[in-house]
C-alpha cells in the first residue's frame, strides 16, 4: 500500500496547487487529489512492465544469436539466468498484475530507446556480470539482484525521468516514491508467491482513503487561521518572507494535530519534519521544527488539541 508520509506528500502537492489557482473548487481540488494518487499507482505497475521489458529485450539477443549463420558454443548454450530470474517470472504470470496493465493499456512500445539504453547499462555493470557468474541460484539471489537493479538501473536516469514528465504532470516528483514501493514489495516476496498472490493494494484500508480527504479539506478550511498562528511565533519575520513551502507544511501539520486524534503530535510532528527536508532545506526543517513547538504548546494550552486512545494523550 502507499505509505501514510506520501499521502501526507500528495495532499500537499495537491494544497500547493489550489491556493496558487485561486479559484479550484473544493470538489476539482478532491478529484486531482484522488487521480494524483492514481498516477502514482500506475507507475508502479509500469515502472514493474519496463524490467519485464528488459528482459523480453535480453531474450530476443539470444534468440537472434542462436540464428547466426556461424552461430558460437556461447550463442548455442547461452546464460539464460537473467531472462529466468524468478521474480521477473513472478510479475509475468502474476494475474493482479497482467489484468492491472492490461485495464490501464500499459506499454514501453513507443519507448524503445529506453529498454535499449537500460538495457545495455545494465549488461555492461558489475552488477549483472557478477549475478551471472554467482554459483549460487536461488529465489533469494534473484530477489537481491532484482533489488539492486531498479536502485541502480532506474534512478537517477535522466531518459526515464524525461519520459515521465512527457507522460504524466503528476509524475514529476514520484519517481523516487515509487522506486522505494517497488523494492519493498519485492523485498516482501515469498519462494511461495504465485500468480494468484495480491500485490500492494492502493490503500491500507478505508482510513487512509478517509485521512487523506479530511486532510485535504482541514487544511485548506483551516489555512488563514493557521497561517496566523504561525506568524503570531514568527515574530522576528515578515509571514510573507517565509518560503510558501514552509507555510503549507506547517499549516497541514497543525491541521493533523488538531484534526486527527488517533495520531500522536509526536507522529504528526516527525512526519511533517522529514517532508520538509525533502520539499525543502535542512535549515527549513530546523525552523520548522522550531515554529511547530511553540505553536503545539500554545494548541495544547488552550485544549485545541486532544487525543484520544491509551500512549496517545501526552
Amino acid at each position: 500500500m502507499i505509505s501514510r508520509r506520501i499521502l501526507r506528500i500528495k495532499v500537499l502537492q495537491i494544497i500547493y496547487a489550489h491556493l496558487k489557482s485561486g479559484n479550484e473548487s473544493f470538489e476539482n481540488t478532491e478529484k486531482q487529489l484522488q487521480l494524483s494518487i492514481q498516477k502514482l499507482y500506475e507507475l508502479f505497475h509500469y515502472l514493474l512492465l519496463l524490467i519485464i521489458d528488459i528482459s523480453e529485450l535480453a531474450e530476443e539477443k539470444i534468440e537472434l544469436a542462436k540464428q547466426k549463420r556461424i552461430p558460437t558454443a556461447e550463442d548455442l548454450a547461452p546464460n539464460t539466468r537473467f531472462i529466468d530470474n524468478k521474480i521477473i517470472s513472478f510479475f509475468k504470470e502474476n494475474i493482479q498484475f497482467n489484468e492491472y496493465v492490461k485495464k490501464n493499456k500499459l506499454t514501453w512500445v513507443n519507448y524503445p530507446e529506453l529498454s535499449k539504453g537500460l538495457y545495455r547499462k545494465l549488461i555492461k555493470s558489475d552488477l549483472y556480470i557478477n549475478y551471472m557468474a554467482d554459483e549460487k541460484n536461488d529465489f533469494t539471489h534473484d530477489k537481491k539482484f532484482i533489488i539492486s537493479m531498479i536502485e541502480n538501473l532506474f534512478a537517477d536516469n535522466e531518459l526515464l525521468e524525461q519520459i515521465l514528465e512527457e507522460k504524466s504532470i503528476y509524475w514529476n516528483d514520484d519517481l523516487e516514491f515509487v522506486l522505494n514501493m517497488m523494492v519493498k514489495t519485492i523485498a516482501k516476496l515469498k519462494t511461495r508467491s504465485n500468480r494468484d498472490t495480491a500485490l500492494m493494494p492502493l490503500y491500507k484500508n478505508d482510513d487512509d482513503k478517509q485521512f487523506i480527504r479530511d486532510l485535504l479539506r482541514k487544511s485548506i478550511i483551516d489555512y488563514e487561521d493557521n497561517r496566523e498562528l504561525i506568524h503570531k511565533y514568527t515574530k522576528n519575520w515578515e509571514i510573507d518572507r517565509i518560503a510558501f513551502m514552509d507555510i503549507l507544511i506547517m499549516n497541514q501539520a497543525i491541521a493533523e494535530v488538531v484534526h486527527f486524534p488517533s495520531i500522536p503530535v509526536k507522529v504528526s510532528l516527525n512526519e511533517y519534519i522529514e517532508i520538509a527536508k525533502y520539499y525543502s532545506t535542512e535549515k527549513s526543517s530546523i525552523f520548522i521544527n522550531g515554529i511547530l513547538d511553540k505553536v503545539f504548546n500554545y494548541l495544547k494550552k488552550n485544549d485545541k488539541i486532544n487525543k484520544l486512545g491509551r500512549g496517545l494523550v501526552e
